[in-house]
């Protein structure tokens, strides 16, 4: 199964350092900065433009390449705030897409007082992407890879796939990172016109906007980090927490599927299900189900309907079509629609992008390191063996990894910034959020006693959304401590 949203760990510091919020950009920056783009209408209310960005910070006046922005005006009536940009994480998702999605979903007095922007992310989607191969055929390469048969094969694999990237886009390649992308954000904000950012990040998204805060500490306006990444932790660390979490999630779908007269499991209590689904993915990786769906594609199936508990109803279906009928096309479509495949068939660059911002921002796992976690998610007995992935895919990838010391952000002289930590999500547990709140020098942690990858706008929780919305339109923080029940 592949590595699920949500990982990834701290990175250097940028070579120049970013201009703090007092200084104006640098000369060579500056017409970044002063760039007005030409918006126009693309559909369902929204208004689309291109920015344009250096490849290379440390040499403004070489290259540049375009980020795709989009925009939902604010509605008439209220006192207009600036503009509120939103990442979805990934890395890779693409930020046009959330912000079609998300948008028209925001409460009245947040869309009053807010335009809604998304962007995709260098080397994402329509902003200047990174090509290695078909996005299509790019995910039928996420296998897993066990410490045995195979191994060698996949290394070779994996290394001819490095090459490929690096002839298509090598000249991006070193330049994708969440450094990067970060300082884009910058601009992104001048160019829209604010002083400050408003900013509302989940999964990966926390992590790009812990990085915005502490390279420009006094540019935050609001910044809520929703479903938040722990910058400190190591990539195996956080590939054996994600495992636990994945699991914890699955046993609350369990219970409650328990409960639920649609529920598809044979067994009436908890501890024999994980054997039904064993048994599922053992039988899909002998015999793909509808001939393709094989049992890595199960898993992610599995593990995509997790990550909302809207979804539970679906992901009842989805498994009761591939228990009962052998037929895994609902599974098929939930673990495709998390890689990036759209409604419509197509796909988009997700996980080839996710694949170059994590190689530049990684530093390398040893074989040695890969099996030790392996090792210890034994205990994860749905999730936990598919972690060498990780170590595997950067191996040979054509960008060094960072060297030295890794930064952890601080954003030291911020203004306060909110956490938001959900108790059962299955791709950044909660701790996480708890780590990332002691990190930051001016953070308070919001906890949803819930279930689902993010909380707010995706929980349904209205006590979370009501918080989030009070912070982002007056700054205001809930109460230290503050708990959100489970709805």
């Amino acid at each position: 199964m592949m590595m699920l949203t949500g990982c990834a760990t701290a990175r250097p510091a940028p070579a120049t350092p970013a201009p703090d919020a007092g200084s104006a950009p640098s000369a060579a920056l500056a017409p970044y900065y002063a760039q007005r783009p030409s918006w126009t209408d693309c559909g369902q209310g929204f208004q689309c433009a291109k920015v344009r960005v250096p490849l290379d910070y440390d040499d403004p006046g070489g290259r540049q390449i375009t980020l795709a922005v989009n925009r939902l005006p604010a509605l008439p009536g209220g006192e207009r705030i600036g503009s509120l940009i939103l990442n979805p994480g990934g890395p890779g998702g693409s930020g046009l897409d959330n912000a079609r999605g998300t948008g028209p979903i925001f409460d009245r007095q947040v869309r009053k007082r807010f335009d809604v922007v998304g962007f995709d992310p260098r080397g994402v989607g329509e902003s200047t992407p990174v090509r290695c191969l078909d996005p299509a055929e790019f995910a039928k390469r996420q296998a897993p890879l066990s410490f045995g048969d195979g191994e060698k094969e996949a290394v070779a694999e994996w290394r001819a796939l490095a090459a490929e990237c690096a002839r298509t886009s090598g000249w991006l390649l070193p330049h994708i990172g969440t450094v990067d992308a970060a300082r884009d954000i910058d601009v992104l904000r001048a160019v829209l016109g604010d002083r400050r950012l408003n900013y509302l990040g989940w999964s990966y998204g926390t992590e790009l906007g812990a990085a915005y805060a502490d390279l420009f500490p006094a540019k935050v306006r609001v910044a809520v980090l929703d479903g938040a990444v722990d910058p400190a932790a190591e990539p195996m660390d956080l590939a054996v927490a994600q495992a636990k979490s994945l699991e914890v999630a699955l046993r609350a779908f369990t219970e409650d599927c328990l409960t639920q007269d649609d529920c598809p499991f044979r067994s009436r209590t908890l501890e024999p299900t994980a054997s039904e689904i064993a048994a599922l993915v053992e039988a899909a990786e002998a015999r793909p189900l509808n001939g393709r769906i094989d049992g890595d594609l199960v898993l992610t199936g599995l593990a995509a309907g997790l990550y909302s508990k809207q979804l539970w109803p679906l992901l009842r279906k989805a498994l009761g079509a591939a228990f009962q009928k052998k037929d895994g096309e609902l599974l098929a479509d939930l673990g495709e629609g998390l890689m990036g495949r759209r409604p419509d068939g197509t796909w988009t660059n997700q996980m080839v992008a996710g694949l170059a911002i994590r190689c530049a921002d990684w530093p390398r796992t040893t074989r040695q390191a890969a099996a030790e976690a392996a090792r210890r998610t034994r205990d994860y007995r749905t999730f936990g063996g598919d972690l060498a992935l990780a170590w595997v895919q950067c191996l040979s990838w054509p960008v060094q990894p960072p060297k030295g010391p890794r930064s952890i952000p601080h954003a030291k002289g911020s203004a306060p910034i909110l956490v938001v930590g959900t108790l059962r999500d299955p791709a950044t547990p909660h701790a996480w959020a708890v780590a990332l709140t002691g990190h930051l020098d001016n953070a308070r942690l919001l906890t949803y006693d819930g279930d689902g990858h993010g909380a707010y706008l995706l929980g349904g929780s209205n006590c979370v959304d009501d918080a989030v919305d009070r912070y982002l339109i007056d700054g205001e923080l809930p109460r230290e401590g503050s708990r959100c029940p489970a709805v």
